[in-house]
């Protein structure tokens, strides 16, 4: 998905650092005007330039998202009195387990989705698990009783999350960035679907 962006990227750099090299001559054959557009350029293209890599090196790890998806398999597995396994077998092969305190299946998941514009530059609807927890079905209990929170997701360079909140320069780009959840029962032993849609997230138990 971030291919082109990286062309995006490259070119502009390439642009950014031409035009830079022109300001020197122009400054050299004393042509301050001249130097000044070209350096003005030189900036915008080379901010241009990181804007493009700091997204492109973002969506690393987001799966593209352009119809409903299986996001993971899990199976549970009751180890006591609100506390059970989760064993998570991913799309790409990998698998984890964590033990977790509650009776409830809790998986939430980051979801970016972009301006239709933004479309030819490889940027789709894209998600990323991102936290699977216990869950307590009565309320006092979530309250009251120790809660459990595991990562599903992995460690970035680049957070588009946290870039967002603090340039506003991705704002033309992304049209929205939330997070779904869903949660199920985990009292015995199951094995359900994760799917992600371009609405959110979904879990749907298999039969035996």
């Amino acid at each position: 998905m971030p291919d082109i962006l990286w062309w995006v990227a490259t070119l502009f750099a390439v642009v950014g650092v031409a035009m830079l090299i022109a300001a020197g001559t122009a400054l050299r054959r004393r042509r301050p005007l001249r130097m000044s557009a070209r350096l003005l350029l030189a900036l915008v293209f080379l901010a241009g330039a990181a804007a493009s890599g700091a997204v492109a090196l973002g969506v690393q790890g987001y799966r593209a998202l352009t119809h409903e998806e299986i996001a993971a398999m899990v199976r549970t597995e009751p180890l006591g009195p609100n506390r059970f396994r989760a064993q998570f077998r991913f799309p790409d092969g990998r698998e984890v387990s964590y033990t977790l305190n509650g009776n409830q299946l809790y998986v939430d998941a980051r979801i970016l989705k972009w301006h239709p514009w933004a479309n030819i530059f490889g940027l789709h609807t894209a998600y990323e698990l991102d936290r699977v927890a216990g869950r307590y079905q009565d309320l006092a209990q979530e309250q009251q009783q120790p809660r459990t929170v595991k990562s599903l997701a992995p460690e970035r360079q680049v957070d588009l999350f946290s870039l967002r909140q603090r340039y506003a320069l991705l704002n033309p780009l992304l049209d929205a960035d939330y997070g779904s959840a869903t949660f199920a029962a985990a009292d015995g032993p199951a094995q359900y679907e994760v799917r992600v849609s371009t609405t959110g997230l979904l879990i749907r138990k298999l039969e035996p």
